[in-house]
């Protein structure tokens, strides 16, 4: 498992101290849809190559034992992915606010856990691709003065992400802090 990381804390007086932002496992659960759009994406990666050499091996006969061979050693492991994947990563997937920070733990295979304190927040987007949008789910985005990247939560509802990334926005404005 990867070490926690956290954001940079604020130097400004007033802003938060370590034990504001002691790493702790955040609360909340992304959305039930989101399994599904698990799974749709990992359908999306193992199915194109399995298909090619399906078609590959109807096509070229000589092939067509390694090419089924193939297919299939790409297809088992692939199967196994999109059966237990989504779940597990419903069960790792967390995250939480408070008016200092934003917790998340996230990942499948390799899991990290963040913290961003609100002083620290640059921006906050809200993310629909095409799979999200067809399972009602967004992820917002918040982009702090780390060197370890953004603060990323999947899977949640499209409308209550809009409104957490309003609030976070108007949450960060009023929090002491140079945001760099």
């Amino acid at each position: 498992m990867a070490e926690p990381s956290t954001d940079e804390q604020s130097s400004s007086p007033g802003g938060p101290t370590d034990d504001q932002l002691a790493l702790r496992p955040p609360s909340r659960r992304v959305e039930r849809r989101a399994i599904g759009w698990w799974a749709a994406q990992a359908v999306a990666v193992v199915l194109p190559p399995v298909f090619v050499l399906v078609l590959l091996a109807v096509l070229i006969t000589p092939a067509r034992p390694w090419l089924l061979l193939s297919a299939t050693a790409v297809g088992a492991p692939g199967l196994l992915v999109v059966l237990t994947m989504p779940y597990w990563r419903y069960r790792v997937h967390r995250w939480e606010h408070t008016d200092d920070a934003v917790f998340t733990r996230a990942g499948w295979v390799r899991q990290e856990w963040r913290i961003a304190p609100l002083s620290r927040v640059q921006t906050v987007d809200t993310v629909r691709g095409p799979l999200q949008q067809m399972f009602r789910l967004a992820t917002v985005t918040i982009t702090t003065a780390s060197a370890a990247g953004p603060v990323k939560i999947d899977g949640l509802d499209q409308a209550f992400a809009r409104d957490l990334a309003e609030e976070l926005s108007r949450v960060t404005q009023a929090t002491p802090g140079d945001a760099t």
